[in-house]
C-alpha cells in the first residue's frame, strides 16, 4: 500500500514504540516496523505521539479584545460582562472572523484540533454567531469547530433573547447554551434550564450550560440541570461548564448532589486559569480557590474536561491557547499531584474533551481512524505537562499542518 506519510519510532501513551502509516487522511497501519517507504517520512525518535488536544470551552467571539474599550481593573466576572456589553456593540463579521481565525491558528500550532466555542446570541444582529458559523466552515479542512448558542445576558434577560437563541439554532448552531445564574431571578434561571432542554430535544442538539459560575453557595442550578438530564435521558449530550459554586457547597449537600450527578452521566468542564482568576474576588482570607470539585467528580467516574474559556479578552488578559498550561494549573489548584491524577489531567485536555464534544470514533489513535495526531518533545503525559512540552508536529486529517522546533539551550560558559 502506498503511504502518504509514515511516522517512524513513535512512542504511544502506553510506552509502545511503533511506526505509523497514513493514507488518504486515515491511519492505515500501526506496527513495530513498516517496511515500505512513504511519500513523506518523519523520524519521531521515540518522542510522544498523542491524539490532539481538545479545547472544550472557549469564547472565540471575544478573543484578542483585551483592553477594548477598557481594561478590567476589578478582575471580576461582572466587570468583564460590562466591558463586553460595550465592545460587542461594535462587532462586525470581519472583526470576529479575523480574531477567531488568528486564535484558532494559535491553538492549532500548539496541537489543538477540536474546539467548542461559545457565541454570544444576546444581540439582535447575531453577528458573533454568524461570523463563527462562517469560520467553522472555512477552517473545517484543518480544525473542527463546534459553535454554542450562548445567551450571555440570559434567555429571559430581555424580551428578544428567547427568540434569538432559537433563531441561532435555526441558523446552524451545534449546541444550546445558557447562563441560569445570571437570569434576573432564580425562577427565571430554572425556567431557562427547562427551556434549554426543550430546545435541545426539538432541534436535536447537545447542551452546554454556563452553570453556577459564581461564589454564591446558594446558586444551585446544577441540581436543576441534573434533574432535567435524568427526566429527559439526554445524559452524555449534556455539559455543565464552570460549576464553581460547587466548590462552595457544604459537604452534606455536595455529597447528595454527587449521587444525582452519577445517575445523569453528564459532562463537566472546568476552566482553571480563568476560574482561579475571577472567583473569590470578594473574599478576604482565606480565599476560595474558585474551581469546581474536579478531583471528586473524576473520582466519582464522571467525565471532566478542561478549557481556556478566555484568551486575551475582557475577563482574562493573558492566555496563549496552550492546553498544557490549563492542565498544569488544574494539577496545582485541584491538588492532583499523584501520578494517576497527573495522567488524568492530561486526559482532561484530550480524550475526556473528545467525549464532552461527542466526537465518538472520529477521535483517537487506531487503524481506520482519521489521522489527527500531535508529536511532543516528551516521553510521557507527566513529562509533557511538567515541562510544557513543545508540540513539534501537528498532523491534521492526514497532512502535516504545523512544525515547531523545540527550544535548545547552548551554554557559553561552564
Amino acid at each position: 500500500m502506498p503511504y502518504d506519510l509514515i511516522l517512524r519510532q513513535c512512542r504511544l501513551l502506553n510506552n509502545e514504540i511503533v511506526d505509523m502509516g497514513i493514507h488518504d487522511g486515515l491511519i492505515v497501519a500501526i506496527s513495530s516496523e513498516i517496511e515500505e517507504l512513504g511519500q513523506l517520512e518523519l523520524n519521531i525518535n521515540t518522542q510522544l505521539v498523542s491524539s490532539p488536544f481538545v479545547e472544550s470551552h472557549i469564547h472565540l467571539d471575544s478573543a484578542l479584545t483585551a483592553g477594548e474599550p477598557w481594561w478590567n481593573q476589578s478582575g471580576t466576572l461582572f466587570e468583564g460582562i460590562e466591558i463586553w456589553r460595550e465592545r460587542k456593540q461594535n462587532l462586525s463579521l470581519e472583526d470576529v472572523k479575523t480574531r477567531a481565525k488568528e486564535t484558532l491558528k494559535l491553538q492549532a500550532s500548539q496541537g489543538v484540533l477540536f474546539v467548542r466555542t461559545h457565541a454570544d446570541v444576546s444581540e439582535f444582529t447575531l453577528t458573533a454567531l454568524k461570523a463563527l458559523l462562517e469560520v467553522r466552515e472555512e477552517v473545517k479542512d484543518w480544525i473542527t469547530v463546534q459553535v454554542v448558542a450562548f445567551p450571555q445576558d440570559g434567555i429571559y434577560g430581555s424580551p428578544k433573547n428567547a427568540e434569538l437563541i432559537e433563531e441561532a439554532l435555526k441558523l446552524g448552531a451545534d449546541v444550546v447554551g445558557g447562563i441560569p445564574h445570571y437570569e434576573l431571578t432564580r425562577e427565571d434561571g430554572v425556567r431557562s434550564v427547562q427551556r434549554i432542554f426543550e430546545l435541545a430535544q426539538q432541534y436535536d442538539r447537545s447542551i452546554d450550560i454556563h452553570c453556577d459560575e459564581i461564589d454564591d453557595d446558594q446558586s444551585r442550578f446544577l441540581e436543576v440541570v441534573a434533574a432535567e438530564a435524568i427526566r429527559t435521558g439526554l445524559g452524555a449530550k449534556v455539559t455543565a461548564s464552570h460549576t464553581t459554586a460547587f466548590g462552595s457547597y457544604n459537604n452534606a449537600y455536595a455529597n447528595k448532589l454527587m449521587g444525582f450527578l452519577q445517575r445523569t452521566k453528564i459532562n463537566f468542564i472546568a476552566n482553571p486559569l480563568i476560574n482561579i482568576t475571577l472567583q473569590g474576588r470578594t473574599d478576604t482570607y482565606p480565599k476560595r480557590r474558585g474551581v469546581t470539585r474536579v478531583k471528586e467528580l473524576w473520582q466519582a467516574g464522571l467525565n471532566v474536561s478542561l478549557g481556556h474559556d478566555c484568551i486575551q479578552d475582557p475577563w482574562y488578559s493573558l492566555g496563549m491557547g496552550n492546553m498544557l498550561d490549563v492542565a498544569q494549573m488544574a494539577i496545582h489548584v485541584c491538588q492532583m499531584t499523584g501520578m494517576a491524577e497527573i495522567d488524568a489531567c492530561y486526559d482532561m485536555v484530550t480524550v475526556n474533551g473528545a467525549k464532552t464534544l461527542n466526537l465518538g470514533d472520529s477521535y483517537g489513535i487506531g487503524v481506520g481512524k482519521p489521522a489527527n495526531l500531535i508529536v511532543l518533545n516528551a516521553e510521557s503525559r507527566y513529562e509533557a505537562i511538567r515541562k510544557r512540552a513543545t508540540v513539534i508536529y501537528v498532523i491534521s486529517q492526514g497532512k502535516l499542518l504545523a512544525h515547531t522546533e523545540a527550544p535548545k539551550t547552548e551554554w557559553k560558559r561552564v
